[in-house]
């Protein structure tokens, strides 16, 4: 395992040794904020900042990958859009569906939304990417998803599938930012790319630091896209203003956009690509005030099973448990934030996992899982800012049949970890010292 260095994201970085694990259990973060902070004024999305890319929309056909937590304020995104005059023609949604009621994983199909009347495309199953046909009749693209910055959460697979769409088709694309709420570290084995799947494109580690926005940049400047021989790469940042300037020349445009300073009154930033045979332009409109030492609480749950805070700090760590027989408290109003299965020793707490929206058909269901209840206490404490292997490592220990704890041949996990050398850690019998000691892996604090 090893740290990737984050390229195109302006960050003070410095590498620490991890915190040692507290013995605390996590509390639920739902309505409190935890203690750190660094910004006093209110953290603005880019969604909230209106002014910087309305203008851009006015008169074009706009298309937009949306789901539940593209807010303004208390009014989801598209129908702020329509308030405003803008004409949103097509509506592409990802894992769990635009409204974001459905099961992880499950295949979502195309649709109507029945507020607006406007078709919605799933990219999700068995389609992941609008297609030239999907994209007739548009001119413009947005995104406005929020992520939680950890490698598995497939978002930022579908951000790069609709980012390859408007390259290949040859449309602006608007990413409206939001803040990453595991913004504050990078840690985990970085993917090795044998394993690429729809829960791990890139050479990433799981927990990557960057947001949407900056990871979309990382995406071009790296040229880890398809065909990324075609693409080449011309960017520039001026000072705030309320619209582009824009100088073109036939074979080599540029553009003159404002620039990015966390707090100050900056507004967008741009990249201009040229492919073989057209060109892409992506504009990211970054969030205000927000830095990388933030502790940003998310104002709408960002999928059915991560409730609150509690969930989206515990979610790096536990959903390794997806490859496993061990349930994380999907069909509970506790998922993430516990653990267990009915072969565990009695540890005096237990949970039943029953069909319930958003889970209708969880691992162990109705069966009584003896385990741990994470749910109580300081999640940031708990993990020590990083991600941390004690309750994998715990698990494997307590269950019994060991050949049996890596389901599937171990493919799941390994699509998880990235690889298959943290399963053969495990079963080695290394503890998470040593795992980080001969992987040379370090959290790097943001």
């Amino acid at each position: 395992m090893r740290i990737i260095s984050l390229c195109l994201v302006s960050l003070s970085l410095q590498f620490v040794r991890p915190a040692t694990c507290s013995a605390t259990s996590p509390a639920d973060a739902a309505i409190t904020t935890p203690t750190t902070t660094v910004t006093t004024s209110p953290i603005q999305t880019g969604a909230d900042q209106m002014n910087l890319y309305l203008h851009l929309l006015r008169g074009k056909n706009v298309a937009i990958f949306a789901n539940a937590t593209s807010v303004i304020g208390n009014t989801h995104l598209v129908d702020t859009l329509l308030k405003r005059g803008i004409r949103v023609v097509k509506i592409f949604s990802p894992e769990h569906g635009f409204r974001g009621e459905a099961d992880a994983g499950a295949k979502v199909g195309n649709q109507q939304d029945p507020s607006t009347g406007i078709p919605i495309i799933s990219l999700y199953g068995t389609k992941n990417k609008p297609s030239p046909s999907d994209l007739e009749g548009v001119d413009i693209l947005v995104f406005d998803i929020q992520d939680v910055g950890v490698r598995f959460y497939t978002y930022i697979s579908s951000m790069q599938k609709y980012l390859e769409a408007a390259i290949e088709n040859h449309r602006t694309l608007i990413i409206l930012d939001r803040p990453n709420p595991n913004g504050f570290y990078v840690d985990g084995p970085i993917l090795d790319t044998k394993y690429r799947s729809f829960v791990g494109m890139q050479p990433i580690p799981v927990v990557y630091g960057m947001t949407i926005g900056e990871y979309a940049k990382m995406l071009l400047g790296e040229k880890w896209l398809s065909p990324s021989d075609s693409i080449t790469v011309a960017t520039a940042k001026t000072a705030a203003a309320t619209a582009p300037t824009t100088t073109a020349a036939t074979n080599n445009p540029t553009t003159t956009i404002p620039a990015t300073t966390p707090g100050s009154s900056t507004t967008y930033t741009s990249s201009i690509k040229n492919t073989a045979t057209g060109d892409f332009r992506l504009i990211v409109i970054p969030c205000r005030n927000y830095t990388h030492k933030s502790r940003y609480t998310l104002p709408v749950k960002p999928s059915p099973n991560l409730p609150n805070m509690q969930s989206v700090y515990l979610y790096a760590s536990l959903c390794l448990f997806e490859g496993t027989p061990v349930s994380l408290g999907r069909g509970t109003t506790k998922p993430f934030q516990q653990f267990g299965n009915p072969s565990f020793p009695s540890t005096g707490y237990s949970f039943t996992p029953q069909s319930l929206p958003g889970a209708t058909s969880p691992p162990q269901l109705g069966k009584t899982c003896n385990g741990y209840d994470l749910s109580q206490g300081d999640a940031e404490k708990a993990t020590g800012n990083r991600w941390t292997l004690k309750w994998v490592l715990e698990a494997y220990r307590l269950f019994p049949d060991k050949d049996s704890f890596f389901l599937h041949n171990g493919g799941g996990f390994d699509r998880l970890a990235g690889g298959p050398t943290l399963r053969q850690q495990i079963k080695e019998g290394l503890s998470e010292d040593a795992i980080r000691k001969t992987s040379g892996t370090r959290t790097l604090q943001l």
